[in-house]
Order: structure tokens, then C-alpha cells, then sequence
């Protein structure tokens, strides 16, 4: 069984004086944050506050570039030309590298977003086109990717460092895709559920789908998102079920 897994969580996504989520407290919880770089959510004050208080708790710090979509929070799909996507994640990956630097931090690793990240668990192609340009600009960071899909694939036959990531509220169709949002039951929102279910696939080191098929894999990181209302109080319970197994929490270095 894995001895040792990173807990993730995507933050960063109040804009102006709308607030997303309780990133503060689910700090105290994770080991790994995506922070949102102003195009599916996020602002500059929110980058920077946000990316602070990650380096000032020792938490790992990531860049999480999505589709330009505030309204739509980056979950609405989009046809974008690979050579745009590209230019697109070098944007918001420079955008986040300035914030951490200012700080006196640096961004570890990278995580697509949204509609962004389901296309290229899909199309091997956007994932490459994303994941070559946020190499073309940090040579040495980890790609997050979602583990089994061609997310995985892209990074792997790239040679780079990357963590596979597995998600601890989302349900998972048969083939290993994410049941859609507009389905009941995509989300879980139950705390105990959700540690629960990190623990299985610890266990089991996979995917387990909603009929209970079993999706061997290697797992790196868990995700947990932040806009749910349970976020927090889930990032404890996780915790707390992760020490009772004998398993520690700790940042990815990107290895295989």
C-alpha cells in the first residue's frame, strides 16, 4: 500500500469582492495548492495574498491556468487553436512565477483546470500543447496529471517530471473520466464519504468507478477542491484517516 501521498487542493478563486471558497483554514490541512491565475477565476490580489500564506505554512505552490472563463469558472468547454492554448498557459504560468517570486517563493508544479483538464484527459495532443509550454518557460517543474487518462500519457511520453492525481470528491465514470457535474452524485460532499474513499484506492492503488471497477494507477497527490462547502472539514478527515493507516502527507517530488 502506498506509505506516503500528497493532499491537494485548488484555491485562489475568490475574485474581487466575490468569495470562493475558505483557503486560509484548508491550508492548515494540505500539502499541495493550485492556485487559479486569473482566467478561470482569481485576481491579482487574491494570487498574491493566496500564494503567500501557501509559502509562509511550507505548502507546495502550483499554477492552475485554465480556459478564459470568469464567468463560467473555467467548467464550460472551448475551441481554442493548440498554439493559443500554449501561449495561454505560458500567461497565467508567468503570472503565478511573478506572484511566488515576489514573495520569495516558487511555483513547484502545474495542474490544468476545468473543461481545460477534462479536454486533455481526452486529446493526448492539448495536453502536450499545454504541458510543452509550461515547460518551455519552467523546464524543471511537475505537471499534474490526471491519473490514467491522456494527461498521464502526454506527460509520461514527455519525459518530464510529473504526479498523477486521483480525486478524492469526484465520481468516477467505468472508463476512469469524471462523471459531469450536471450528473447527481458527481460531487461528494460528504466528509466521511470522501476519506472513505482516499482510503480505498490507497489501498487498492486505483481508481475505483462508480459500478466498483478498479482502475490500476499510480498515485501521487489527492484533490481535493476548494469551492465545496465541506472542503475543510473533508482535508481534516482525510488527514485523520490517512494517519490511522500508517500513511503520511507529504508534497510530490515529481518522481516515478
Amino acid at each position: 500500500m502506498i506509505k506516503t501521498v500528497d493532499l491537494n487542493a485548488d484555491m485562489g478563486e475568490s475574485f474581487g469582492a466575490w468569495q470562493m471558497g475558505n483557503d486560509f483554514a484548508l491550508l492548515e490541512s494540505v500539502t499541495s495548492v493550485n492556485i487559479a491565475c486569473g482566467f478561470h477565476a482569481g485576481d491579482p490580489d487574491v494570487m498574491a495574498r493566496t500564494i503567500a500564506a501557501a509559502h509562509d505554512r511550507g505548502v507546495g505552490i502550483g499554477a492552475h491556468p485554465g480556459f478564459p472563463d470568469l464567468q463560467g469558472f473555467g467548467r464550460r468547454q472551448m475551441s481554442i487553436p493548440l498554439e493559443s492554448l500554449g501561449n495561454m498557459v505560458r500567461y497565467q504560468l508567468g503570472a503565478a512565477q511573478a506572484m511566488a517570486r515576489a514573495c520569495g517563493a516558487e511555483v513547484q508544479h502545474l495542474k490544468l483546470h476545468g473543461a481545460l483538464a477534462n479536454q486533455a484527459a481526452k486529446e493526448r495532443n492539448v495536453a502536450t500543447a499545454c504541458y510543452e509550454a509550461a515547460l518551455s518557460v519552467a523546464p524543471d517543474i511537475i505537471v499534474v496529471a490526471m491519473a490514467a487518462t491522456e494527461q498521464q500519457a502526454a506527460a509520461e511520453e514527455l519525459g518530464c517530471k510529473s504526479a498523477c492525481e486521483v480525486f478524492a470528491d469526484r465520481a468516477y465514470n467505468p472508463d476512469g473520466s469524471l462523471v459531469s457535474r450536471s450528473e447527481p452524485g458527481a460531487v461528494i460532499h460528504d466528509a466521511g464519504e470522501i476519506s472513505q474513499c482516499v482510503v480505498r484506492m490507497l489501498k487498492a492503488g486505483a481508481i475505483i468507478t462508480t459500478d466498483g471497477t478498479r482502475i490500476a494507477t499510480r498515485i501521487d497527490t489527492i484533490c481535493l477542491h476548494g469551492d465545496t462547502a465541506s472542503a475543510e472539514v473533508s482535508a481534516q478527515r482525510i488527514r485523520e484517516a490517512l494517519r490511522s493507516e500508517g500513511i503520511d502527507a507529504a508534497p510530490f517530488s515529481g518522481g516515478a
